[in-house]
């Protein structure tokens, strides 16, 4: 028992780190300090965008221990921050195609405080490429 709560504690420490990595990502992406733009100027753009992120994110972490659980805890772990990773980096490439692809800056729309429809659009763009990269696992 001992050890399988050191491996819990292992995969959500991991998965923070997932986590983190899609944030910085994002706040790369977006002009100006995206945690003050939607926590300070309460951009809820931003929030949404992030948000779905990190749902994303968090489904390929889901999925990728519960595929991978019984080759080991070792193994099981790599995949999960191999495909995180990716995760992290296909939604980067989404967002900045779409932003490619649309009227405008999706950058400067994902922090504006007042809230646009191209914000969901983003947002649904996280969760499909999170999506795929599910079903690549599976």
């Amino acid at each position: 028992m001992l050890m399988s709560l050191l491996y819990g504690a292992v995969y959500a420490l991991a998965g923070i780190f997932l986590l983190a990595a899609g944030f910085v990502m994002l706040d790369l992406l977006t002009p100006g300090r995206l945690g003050h733009k939607v926590y300070t100027e309460r951009s809820v753009n931003g929030a949404v965008i992030l948000s779905a992120a990190f749902l994303g994110l968090g489904a390929i972490e889901f999925t990728a221990i519960w595929t991978n659980a019984a080759s080991g805890f070792g193994s099981a772990l790599a995949w999960t921050l191999a495909f995180g990773l990716l995760g992290v980096v296909l939604q980067g490439v989404s967002f900045l195609l779409l932003d490619l692809l649309t009227p405008g800056s999706l950058r400067e729309l994902a922090v504006d405080t007042r809230m646009h429809p191209g914000a969901f659009v983003a947002a649904s763009s996280m969760l499909a490429v999170s999506a795929i990269i599910c079903a690549a696992i599976a």
